[in-house]
């Protein structure tokens, strides 16, 4: 064998020695390297700004184009995705009034690869009153959060509280977009949302202000379909109204005078302390009152 065949033979060997040693530790980092978290090139808002030289909307565009293909791939590949804050950080940073980021901001969050959280929703719910801020007028922006708040946002939120207290702030919200020319079935699907939190003062004030708001020929259908939620309200307020007052009377009778029939306790009325009840200075003591205190009925449209 000559020098140089032995040489190159020897250098052969070594390479094929390099490559077996190498291979197996190359074949775990690539195995593994779909499963690492991406890296967020982009500078911090604060500074994308300066970085763009003005070109913005360009910027803005290719931002959200980039958003958009890295949620889908992400889904396809099975990859968390994590980044969807910052892309819209950034696209606020440059274009605070960005249509297209409100409309699907709190789908691409809660709903990304591979599974949303609680904090997601917060986000979510902190980009989309940031647009209201921005396009005050929007009646679908309003809507859009609204909606997220009372039907989306909840089933990320785990206390039972703060789901309540979302969920009204997302019926408020939807009146405010039919306030602004929005769909008027946002106002019955406010109600039932508050419904839903059991708040009926709140119900019977949002229906009322419904009801005046709907009075245009226009609406009539509408109109007439809120009066009817609305008596339908007032006279279960009523009723849980007349069983609060018999059960309190109830309660007194058995606690003052049990020995006598509920008929004869009515006629005389709550016991009272006479020694200290007598005279003017028992006029504007509550507990010298002869009679149960009865509240005001609710009004009806």
């Amino acid at each position: 064998m000559t020098r140089e065949s032995l040489a190159g033979t020897l250098l052969f060997l070594a390479a094929a020695g390099g490559v077996a040693l190498t291979q197996p530790r190359l074949a775990r980092i690539a195995h593994t390297a779909g499963d690492r978290e991406d890296v967020y090139a982009l500078p911090p808002p604060a500074q994308l700004r300066a970085a763009t030289l003005g070109w913005d909307a360009a910027a803005v565009d290719l931002l959200w184009a980039t958003l958009l293909v890295q949620f889908g791939g992400h889904w396809q590949e099975h990859r968390e995705f994590t980044d969807g804050v910052r892309y819209a950080e950034d696209i606020i940073a440059l274009e605070p009034t960005y249509e297209p980021l409100y409309r699907l901001v709190d789908t691409l969050l809660v709903y990304r690869p591979l599974r949303g959280t609680a904090q997601d929703a917060r986000d979510a719910r902190a980009i989309l009153e940031r647009g209201t801020r921005e396009r005050p007028n929007d009646a679908r922006l309003w809507r859009t959060y609204g909606e997220f708040l009372a039907y989306m946002a909840p089933t990320f939120i785990t206390d039972t509280e703060e789901q309540k207290a979302w969920r009204k702030d997302g019926a408020i919200a939807m009146e405010h977009a039919l306030e602004l020319g929005g769909d008027p079935e946002d106002l019955l699907g406010a109600a039932r949302v508050l419904s839903d939190v059991a708040e009926k003062d709140a119900v019977l004030r949002f229906l009322q202000r419904s009801y005046a708001m709907t009075e245009h020929p226009s609406m009539a259908s509408i109109h007439e379909r809120i009066g009817e939620k609305l008596a339908a309200l007032l006279g279960q307020m009523q009723e849980d109204q007349a069983d609060a007052l018999m059960r309190v009377i109830g309660e007194r009778w058995q606690r003052e005078m049990p020995a006598l029939s509920r008929d004869d306790y009515l006629l005389l009325g709550p016991a009272v302390d006479t020694a200290r009840c007598a005279g003017l200075a028992g006029a504007d003591d509550p507990s010298c009152a002869r009679e149960l205190p009865v509240e005001a009925t609710p009004t009806s449209p």
